[in-house]
C-alpha cells in the first residue's frame, strides 16, 4: 500500500518488539522506528496510542494504533497480503496450530527473566524452567523440519526468534549451553539468523547481554 505512514514505537532489546520488526522486514514494509526508553519514562504517544497496557510493541499505521505483539503481526499480515509470501498457513488447521504455539512461547520470557532477574544461588530452577518449554517446542513442534511451518519461515518462526537473541544471555549469565540440550532449536535459530530480515531485525546478543549486566551490578544480583 503505497503512501502509508507506518511508525513502530519499540525497545531495542524486546523480544516481543523483535517479532514486528522482522514481519514488517519479510513484507519490505518501510516505516519508521520510534525507541522508547522503558527505563526511564514512557512517551506521551505511546501512553496515547496504547493506554489500556502502556506497553511496547505499538504499530502506527496512518494514526491508527495496533497493540499487542501477534495482534500487530496478524495485521501486517493481513493488511499487506499482497507482499510477499503469507506468515501464517492457508490451511484453517495449521493456522490454528501456529497461534496455539505462538502462544506457547510468551512463556519463556517469564522462565527467561527467572534467570536474569534473580540471585546466583537461584540459577539451577531458572535453568530447567527455560530448557523444557524449549525441548517441548522442538520435539512436539519443529521436529525435524527446516522451519516450525516446514519448509517456509512463518508466524511460529517469528514468534520465537526474538528469544533466540537472548540465548546468549541466558547462558553466559547461567553458564550452561542451549544448544547442549535443544540442538534443534539451536540450529533453528542458526538458520533464521540466514534471512536478511532475521539478522537486520534482531537486537545483538552481545549488547543485550552487557545490558543485563550492568542491571545485575546495579540491582545487586551477583
Amino acid at each position: 500500500m503505497e503512501n502509508d505512514e507506518v511508525i513502530l514505537l519499540d525497545f531495542w532489546p524486546s523480544m516481543f518488539g523483535m517479532r514486528v520488526r522482522v514481519a514488517l522486514a519479510e513484507k519490505g514494509i518501510e516505516y519508521e522506528y520510534k525507541e522508547e526508553d522503558l527505563f526511564s519514562s514512557k512517551s506521551p504517544l505511546l501512553l496515547k496510542m496504547n493506554p489500556v497496557h502502556k506497553k511496547i510493541p505499538v504499530l502506527i499505521h496512518n494514526g491508527k494504533p495496533v497493540c499487542e505483539s501477534f495482534v500487530v503481526v496478524e495485521y501486517i499480515d493481513e493488511v499487506w497480503k499482497d507482499n510477499k509470501v503469507p506468515l501464517l498457513p492457508s490451511d484453517p488447521y495449521e493456522r490454528a496450530q501456529a497461534r496455539f504455539w505462538a502462544n506457547y512461547t510468551d512463556k519463556l520470557y517469564d522462565f527467561g527473566r527467572r534467570i536474569w532477574t534473580v540471585k546466583t544461588e537461584e540459577f539451577a530452577a531458572g535453568k530447567k524452567d527455560l530448557i523444557d518449554p524449549l525441548k517441548l517446542l522442538e520435539e512436539a513442534a519443529l521436529g525435524d523440519k527446516p522451519y516450525f511451518g516446514g519448509e517456509s519461515f512463518g508466524f511460529l518462526d517469528i514468534a520465537l526468534i526474538g528469544f533466540y537473541s537472548w540465548f546468549y544471555t541466558y547462558e553466559t549469565i547461567c553458564s550452561f549451553s542451549i544448544e547442549a540440550d535443544c540442538p534443534k532449536i539451536a540450529a533453528w535459530g542458526k538458520r533464521c539468523m540466514q534471512r536478511e530480515s532475521v539478522s537486520k531485525s534482531l537486537a545483538d546478543a552481545h549488547k543485550i547481554c552487557e545490558a543485563v549486566v550492568e542491571f545485575r551490578k546495579k540491582y545487586g544480583l551477583e
